[in-house]
């Protein structure tokens, strides 16, 4: 059952997640939470000829794993929600079209593991799924294409610029499982007229600051309430320009918050400036970190606030600014 709590929040029942897992590429493998995903790759191309088709195959993987983790066939699954972060999220279209199963392109750029686990957990709260995927991925080398400029360039990296994650995660919404979904607030854009393709987390902050007041302000509560606070790789300058915004707030208790970006990279010996970026870094996250401590018991309630730059190579040559977005998810622990 869904239901509207406040101006801006769903509260949910009926939607769990059954199992998850995770894909990472090589530098994802070697920095801190190396030991946490289910599969990794020493070669980024992942044995293909170029590196969108590396990225779909890590989203396959990432899904065949979750699959494989509760013995459920792709017949078993009544939609599939993806997304990436290339044009007409060609990632998701060709990493998913072998498996037959209802297809819900999402984009919310990097918050896009948030959308499609908050759009899953609605479709199997209401009724019109028993089962659904969420997933999305990210890849370094062909986000740096898109966006920025081809690797062959060698250009010089800003220290405000982040590293995109080369990873997958996935995640399996059904009626039962080990984790409930509680809550899900779906973001309003925020654009405070940042410009810099580089200094994304300053673009994505207010937006994480904002629906995490919208959700506090709607359930009434505070970070007090929960045991650990993750926004999506907002890295070290968005995450501390969010933890700034929310102490204007006067919110309390931000000891409890912290940054995918800046868990998924050791920043002082992987070179990663400010931190890690990208649909895959909060996915791989979530589904190699933070869900798992909810199943051990370390974490009994969590927040999970994906954030994303919703900008394209055509809008950033137009010289447009860079809208932010956030969407949260509210898990606990059965």
């Amino acid at each position: 059952m869904i239901e509207r709590i406040g101006q801006y929040t769903l509260s949910v029942s009926g939607a769990c997640l059954a199992s998850w897992a995770s894909a990472v590429g090589k530098k994802e493998s070697e920095g801190p939470l190396g030991s946490c995903f289910d599969k990794t790759f020493s070669d980024n191309t992942l044995g293909q000829d170029s590196w969108e088709k590396a990225e779909a195959l890590l989203q396959k993987t990432a899904v065949e794993t979750a699959l494989g983790k509760c013995q459920l066939p792709p017949k078993g699954i009544d939609f599939i929600l993806a997304g990436d972060l290339l044009n007409q999220c060609i990632s998701s279209t060709f990493g998913l079209r072998s498996f037959g199963i209802p297809f819900l392109g999402q984009y919310g750029a990097c918050s896009t593991m948030a959308l499609t686990l908050g759009m899953a957990s609605v479709l199997v709260g209401c009724g019109a799924a028993r089962r659904a995927a969420a997933v999305t991925s990210s890849h370094f080398c062909s986000a740096e294409r898109q966006f920025r400029l081809p690797l062959e360039y060698g250009g010089q990296r800003t220290p405000t610029a982040q590293w995109t994650a080369t990873a997958s995660g996935c995640v399996i919404v059904a009626k039962e499982g080990p984790v409930e979904v509680e809550h899900v607030t779906f973001g309003r854009i925020a654009d405070l007229g940042i410009c810099d393709a580089a200094n994304m987390g300053a673009a994505m902050a207010p937006s994480a600051a904002q629906t995490l007041l919208d959700f506090f302000s709607d359930t009434h509560t505070s970070p007090l309430d929960y045991d650990a606070i993750f926004t999506g790789d907002l890295g070290a300058v968005g995450s501390s320009l969010c933890r700034e915004l929310l102490e204007k707030e006067n919110v309390t208790g931000l000891e409890r918050y912290q940054d995918c970006g800046m868990l998924l990279f050791d920043r002082e010996k992987q070179d990663v400036h400010a931190g890690g970026s990208g649909c895959g870094c909060s996915a791989s996250v979530l589904c190699g970190y933070i869900l798992p401590k909810l199943v051990s018991g370390e974490y009994h309630e969590v927040l999970f606030a994906a954030t994303g730059a919703l900008m394209s190579p055509t809008s950033s040559q137009q010289g447009e600014s860079i809208p932010g977005i956030c969407h949260l998810v509210h898990l606990k622990a059965v």
